[in-house]
């Protein structure tokens, strides 16, 4: 599995494990920190091949991404002392290694990461608890589902 930065390609993928428009997905890359995890079948360290016209302009090894190549993604930015994981979605084991990125920006920083967990989502729940995080009971409610607050202190 490969963690990288998302990129605006990567916003219908996002889209489709966020179950959220893509404007909304493209949204997010630009005014967050947004990692994905994909399936480990691009090499991050490959050269990008030249665009053969104008209208390649925007190809990559990545091109447009597809729903079935993102593991999962995770948001997130700083304000004050704590780093905010405003969402995150995947495979259990991409939810770990994405929770994983604020835990380290966190960790330089000095800082305390928390994350608010959808009730009922196992995969960021045990991707929290391995990596630490305590519960410190119920967050706000989002379209009227409940939500855990999980917090790691510095």
């Amino acid at each position: 599995m490969n963690v990288r930065d998302a990129l605006e390609a990567d916003a219908d993928a996002i889209a489709a494990i966020a179950d959220a428009p893509t404007d909304v997905a493209r949204n997010l890359v630009h005014d967050r920190t947004v990692r994905v995890a994909e399936d480990g079948t691009h090499d991050p360290n490959a050269d990008v091949p030249p665009a053969d016209d104008a209208s390649d302009a925007d190809a990559s090894q990545y091109g447009k991404s597809d729903p079935e190549d993102l593991l999962g993604f995770v948001s997130f930015d700083a304000q004050g002392d704590t780093v905010h994981v405003t969402q995150i979605d995947g495979t259990e084991a991409a939810c770990e290694r994405l929770l994983a990125e604020p835990v380290r920006f966190a960790e330089c920083e000095g800082m305390a990461v928390e994350v608010l967990v959808p009730d009922g989502h196992g995969a960021v729940e045990e991707a929290a608890e391995e990596l630490g995080f305590g519960d410190t009971g119920s967050g706000p409610r989002f379209d009227g589902a409940r939500t855990v607050r999980y917090r790691l202190e510095p």
